[in-house]
């Protein structure tokens, strides 16, 4: 949520996965709309990029907010 757009380079190196699962984990969030996937060309690479759409920012910080609720409420 930090980055506007990320490519599969810098998502693999930050969350240091294998491409397997970084594959898995965004299919999944694509099939629920979370997250919007461009694959283009750069120079004669491939380069796909990954960016959370608004159903995916409103579900994170719907996540965000039950996760406070619950801190709240073990105080």
């Amino acid at each position: 949520m930090v980055n506007d757009q990320v490519d599969f380079t810098m998502l693999k190196e930050l969350l240091q996965i294998t491409d397997g699962n970084i594959a898995s984990h965004i299919s999944g969030l694509e099939k629920l709309g979370y997250v919007s996937v461009t694959k283009q060309f750069v120079g004669k690479k491939p380069n796909t990029s990954y960016a959370a759409t608004i159903v995916g920012k409103d579900a994170f910080a719907k996540h965000i907010q039950a996760l406070e609720q619950l801190i709240q409420t073990k105080k």
